[in-house]
C-alpha cells in the first residue's frame, strides 16, 4: 500500500468476492493437488475452522498513535468488563454463562496488544508497525455467532429464524458483517475516552444542576453511593447495544418505582446523557453519556480511591 487510494482499491477488492467463485477455485486446486477423488466420485466439502476481520486505522506519523495508543489501552483495560466484551460481539451475557472471558495484555516483540476474549471468540487492539491502530475480531467457532437463516423443520418445512451460523464458506459473507459490526462497536466505545481532559469538562458541566420543564435536576455526583450504582448500571453492555426502558431500567434498582425510575430518566435526558427515541418509551446513551459514565467511573477507581488508601498507609 504506498497510497490512500490503494486502501480503497484493497477494500473494493475484498468487497467483490464472491463466495461461489472461492468455491469453484478450491475444487480446482483439490482436482489438482489430490486427483485421487475422482476415481471415487467424491467432492470436498469446504469449512471455516478460523475465520478474522480487521478494521485498520492508519497513522501519518508514528509519535501521533504512541500518544494515543497508550491511553486507550491502559482506560480500556480497566474499562472493558465481560457485559461489554459480550455487547461487542453482539451476544448477551447470561447468569449460566461457563464459557473463557476476560481481558490479556500482552507485550511482545513487535509491540503490545489487549484482547478480549468470550468462548472461541476474540476483540484484539494493537498497534501494527507503529502507524497502524488494528481492532480484529477472530473467531474459532463460527456457530456461536447468529443470524436470521432458513432452518429446516423436523417434519420438513423450512422458516426463517434466528440461528447458529453453518460452519460452510457460504457462511462467510454473513460472518463478515457480524465481525465487521464487531469491530464497529468496540472503536465506537474506545472513543469515549480518546481525549481525557475533554472528558473532565464535560463531567463539570453536567455536575451542575438544570432546569428543564420548569423543574430542577441536579448534577451527577461522582462521589455519592447512589450515583456511582446509577453509572455503575448504565454502563451495562445490554444498554448500549439495546438501549433502556423505565422497566429494564427498574429491575436493577431495586425499591423505586416506576414514578422514582421515570424522573431519574429525566434528570439523565436533561444532562444530556440520554436521548429518547421519538414516539417510544425507550432511551439510548449518548455520546456524552458514554464518556460520562467511563470517565466518571475510571476516575473514581483508579485515581481517588488508590490515592486514598496510600494516604491511609502513610498516616500509620
Amino acid at each position: 500500500m504506498k497510497s490512500p487510494h490503494d486502501f480503497s482499491k484493497a477494500q473494493d477488492i475484498s468487497d467483490s468476492i464472491r463466495v461461489e467463485a472461492l468455491h469453484a477455485a478450491m475444487d480446482v486446486f483439490a482436482e489438482q493437488y489430490c486427483p485421487v477423488i475422482k476415481n471415487y466420485d467424491l467432492r470436498y466439502r469446504w469449512s471455516i475452522m478460523q475465520a478474522e476481520y480487521a478494521t485498520d486505522i492508519v497513522f501519518k506519523k508514528q509519535a501521533d498513535l504512541k500518544e494515543l495508543y497508550e491511553s486507550i489501552v491502559r482506560t480500556a483495560i480497566h474499562s472493558v468488563k465481560p457485559e461489554n466484551i459480550a455487547s461487542f460481539l453482539g451476544q448477551k451475557l447470561h447468569g449460566n454463562y461457563q464459557g473463557e472471558m476476560g481481558n490479556r495484555f500482552n507485550t511482545r516483540i513487535l509491540g503490545t496488544r489487549i484482547k478480549h476474549q468470550m468462548g472461541a471468540v476474540s476483540l484484539k487492539m494493537y498497534d501494527k508497525f507503529g502507524l497502524i491502530l488494528r481492532i480484529e475480531t477472530t473467531t474459532n467457532d463460527v456457530s456461536q455467532f447468529k443470524h436470521f437463516r432458513k432452518v429446516q423443520q423436523r417434519d420438513g418445512h423450512s422458516v426463517v429464524k434466528n440461528a447458529s451460523m453453518k460452519k460452510n464458506i457460504y457462511s462467510l459473507f454473513p460472518l463478515m458483517n457480524l465481525l465487521k459490526a464487531s469491530n464497529r462497536r468496540y472503536l465506537e466505545f474506545i472513543s469515549t475516552f480518546d481525549d481525557p481532559s475533554h472528558g473532565v469538562k464535560q463531567l463539570r458541566k453536567i455536575s451542575k444542576t438544570v432546569t428543564a420543564d420548569n423543574r430542577s435536576y441536579k448534577g451527577i455526583n461522582f462521589y455519592s453511593d447512589d450515583d456511582q450504582v446509577l453509572l455503575k448500571i448504565l454502563a451495562r453492555g445490554e444498554f448500549n447495544s439495546n438501549g433502556l426502558q423505565n422497566r429494564s431500567l427498574r429491575q436493577y434498582l431495586p425499591g423505586k418505582g416506576s414514578g422514582a425510575v421515570s424522573r431519574i430518566l429525566k434528570r439523565l435526558k436533561a444532562h444530556g446523557l440520554l436521548k429518547k427515541v421519538p414516539k417510544t418509551y425507550k432511551y439510548y446513551l449518548t455520546k456524552l453519556g458514554k464518556a460520562v459514565i467511563v470517565t466518571g467511573l475510571m476516575i473514581r477507581e483508579m485515581f481517588v480511591i488508590p490515592e486514598l488508601a496510600r494516604l491511609r498507609t502513610a498516616c500509620q
